[in-house]
């Protein structure tokens, strides 16, 4: 791998539904994604309903919505697969 080079991978996925917390917990909304190609028991994340848009804007999704989930490693944690 290069210097400076992240390992990563993107996947498809869609927002199943916005969570609101209760009032009085101080958490906050949160958005529930099926991740396409993650295992049966780890499709789904939740996270913060709260991204930002190209113009800095602060944007919420709503279900329905398609997204690509990211994941990236640092260099030095990532290792390239060989075959025996």
């Amino acid at each position: 791998m290069k210097k400076g080079k992240k390992a990563s991978a993107k996947l498809p996925g869609k927002v199943q539904r916005v969570i609101k917390p209760h009032p009085a917990s101080g958490e906050p909304e949160k958005a529930q994604i099926a991740v396409e190609g993650a295992d049966h028991l780890y499709r789904e994340l939740r996270v913060p309903n709260k991204l930002t848009d190209e113009d800095g804007n602060t944007v919420k999704l709503q279900p329905g919505t398609e997204v690509e989930v990211k994941i990236e490693s640092e260099e030095s944690v990532a290792a390239t697969s060989s075959t025996p």
